[in-house]
C-alpha cells in the first residue's frame, strides 16, 4: 500500500537504492535507513539519479497531494525541490556531521534563511547530531526560528541474539573506511602481538571501496586480516554475531548515529570503541566505550603524514609506548569472561522509529 501524501526525496545519493537493493546488496546506513522508514510508512522515495521505478522508489517527477516532504542530506536542495511540491511540509533529514565552522555546518547555516522562511523541521538521527545542528543555528539570527528534532535510524524489530557461538579470537570491523580503519588496523597489531590466535575480519556496508585499505594492509605486512569486500546487511550481521565484538576504535570521523552500533547491539554483540559522537548515547554502556587518550590523538595525527608502507614501523613503536594499551586490556578482559552481555534496544526498534514519524507528522512532537 502506498501513503500518497508522504515523499523522501534524496538529492544525493551515489546510485539509486530500494527495499530490495537493503535485502541483496551492500548498502550505507543512510540509505538503509530510508528504505526501512519509506517501507513502513507506505511512503513513495524518489531519487535523482534513478531512472525506472522499483517499486515505491521512482525516478523525479512532479506529484499532486504530497504532504509531508521529506528531503535527504542537503540544504542547499530544500528551497528547488520544495517548490516541485507546492502545500507540502518540508522537512530536512540529516546524517552526516554539522560540526559549527565546518563545511557542512557552513552550508546549513547559509541556508537558514531559506529554512525558516519555508517553516522547515531538520530532522536529525541522535541527540548529539541535533546539539550540533542547534550550535550551527544559533549562530545566525534567521536560524533561531529553525526547529530541529531528533528521530532516531530504525533496526529491525526481528534482530535479536540467536544463541551462535562466539569465537573468542574473531574481531570485526564494518563500517566505512574512512571512519579509522587505518588506526584500527594498528590496532589489532598490537593485540594480536599480545594475542597471536586474534584474527580481524573487514568489510564494508557502503559504497566506499576497501582496495585501498587493503592494499596498505598488504604493504604494511598486517597478518591475521581478512578482507570480505561490501557486504549485505544479513551476511554483516551473521559476522557480527560470532565475533567476540565489533572492533572499532573510531574517534577519527565520529558517528552521528552509527548503525552499526545499533545492530551489533540488536544482536548481542558488543563493541569496543570511543566515547565520541554518538556512540555513547547509541551503546549507552560505559563497559563498550573507552576515552580518547592524548597519545591516541597525536599517534593518529602523526600517522595520517606517513606512507602506508612504513605504518608497519611507527606502529609496534606507538604500541611499545602504551598507545594501544586499553584496547588490549579491554578485549583480554573480554576473552576472560567479562563481555557484556546485551539485547535490542528499544529506542530504536524500527517500529517505534516509524511511530515517532507518524507523530511527527501529526504535529504531536514539541
Amino acid at each position: 500500500m502506498v501513503n500518497e501524501e508522504i515523499l523522501f526525496f534524496d538529492p544525493n545519493c551515489q546510485k539509486p537504492y530500494s527495499a530490495r537493493t537493503l535485502m541483496e546488496e551492500a548498502l550505507g546506513g543512510t540509505e538503509a535507513s530510508v528504505a526501512r522508514i519509506a517501507e513502513t510508512l507506505g511512503a513513495r522515495v524518489m531519487q535523482h539519479n534513478r531512472g525506472a521505478p522499483d517499486g515505491r522508489f521512482l525516478p523525479p517527477a512532479p506529484s499532486a497531494g504530497i504532504k509531508h516532504l521529506v528531503i535527504l542530506r542537503d540544504p542547499r536542495t530544500v528551497q528547488a525541490i520544495s517548490a516541485r511540491y507546492p502545500g507540502a511540509r518540508v522537512y530536512l533529514w540529516v546524517h552526516d556531521l554539522m560540526r559549527p565552522g565546518g563545511k557542512r555546518g557552513r552550508r546549513l547555516a547559509a541556508s537558514a534563511a531559506t529554512l525558516a522562511e519555508l517553516a522547515v523541521t531538520v530532522v536529525c538521527v541522535s541527540d548529539f547530531q541535533r546539539r550540533q545542528v542547534e550550535a550551527v543555528l544559533a549562530r545566525v539570527p534567521a536560524g533561531r526560528r529553525v526547529r530541529a528534532v531528533t528521530i532516531y535510524n530504525p533496526v529491525d524489530d526481528r534482530l535479536a541474539p540467536d544463541g551462535s557461538p562466539v569465537d573468542a579470537g574473531k574481531l570485526v570491523f564494518f563500517s566505512s573506511p574512512n571512519k579509522g580503519l587505518a588506526f584500527a588496523l594498528d590496532a589489532f597489531q598490537a593485540a594480536r602481538r599480545s594475542m597471536p590466535d586474534l584474527h580481524l575480519r573487514v568489510g564494508s556496508p557502503g559504497y566506499k571501496s576497501l582496495r585501498r585499505a587493503r592494499m596498505q594492509s598488504v604493504e604494511g605486512g598486517i597478518d591475521g586480516v581478512e578482507w570480505l569486500g561490501a557486504l549485505p546487511q544479513a551476511r554483516i550481521l551473521a559476522e557480527v554475531r560470532t565475533a567476540l565484538c565489533v572492533f572499532y576504535p573510531n574517534f577519527v570521523l565520529p558517528e552521528t548515529f552509527g548503525l552499526v552500533l545499533a545492530e551489533a547491539k540488536a544482536v548481542g554483540t558488543p563493541v569496543l570503541t570511543h566515547d565520541c559522537g554518538a556512540a555513547g548515547e547509541v551503546l549507552d554502556d560505559p563497559r563498550q566505550t573507552l576515552p580518547i587518550a592524548r597519545s591516541q590523538r597525536l599517534y593518529e595525527r602523526a600517522a595520517r603524514s606517513i606512507p602506508s608502507g612504513y605504518r608497519r614501523y611507527v606502529a609496534p613503536l606507538a604500541d611499545r609506548l602504551g598507545v594501544f594499551d586499553a584496547y588490549v586490556e579491554r578485549v583480554r578482559a573480554w576473552r576472560n569472561g567479562a563481555r557484556p552481555h546485551i539485547g535490542p534496544d528499544a529506542r530504536f526498534r524500527l517500529s517505534a522509529v516509524a511511530e515517532r514519524w507518524r507523530a511527527l507528522f501529526a504535529r504531536q512532537i514539541p
